[in-house]
């Protein structure tokens, strides 16, 4: 299941703003093939800051995510993206950071299984001894 969708960039930032953007010819008409490709690499991103606490893929999408998709979608349709689409793209990175270290809880997310407590002790591994006794024996 996608965070977004062509239809929630469409109603999140208009027909004009994705079509300038994912027109790379005239600007005038939405491309289907580049603003999927946008979508995939958000959706991507997304889950690279998601699987270091959560079970992937997610059962159901919060809207949080759904924001998250649309904002670093348009930031990767800019070639040069206004400040304020960038800062949009700087505030979706912080959240996946902050759901990635627990800070922002990510509603209906499974987390992951713990990972075994640690003893605390030192582990170490070594080859089997190359020169010993029996070896060095007759000299």
């Amino acid at each position: 299941m996608p965070y977004a969708t062509q239809a929630d960039l469409e109603t999140r930032f208009g027909s004009e703003e994705l079509s300038q953007r994912s027109d790379r010819i005239n600007g005038s008409v939405i491309d289907a093939t580049v603003v999927a490709r946008a979508l995939a690499d958000a959706e991507a991103e997304i889950d690279a800051y998601l699987a270091a606490r959560y079970q992937l893929p997610l059962a159901s999408i919060p809207a949080v995510l759904g924001r998250i998709a649309c904002d670093i979608a348009l930031y990767r349709l800019c070639d040069i993206p206004p400040d304020e689409v960038r800062k949009r793209y700087e505030d979706a990175v912080r959240d996946l950071k902050r759901a990635a270290d627990g800070v922002l809880v990510i509603d209906g997310a499974s987390p992951l299984a713990a990972s075994p407590a640690s003893t605390g002790g030192i582990a170490s591994k070594t080859p089997a001894r190359i020169f010993g006794a029996d070896n060095l024996a007759d000299y």
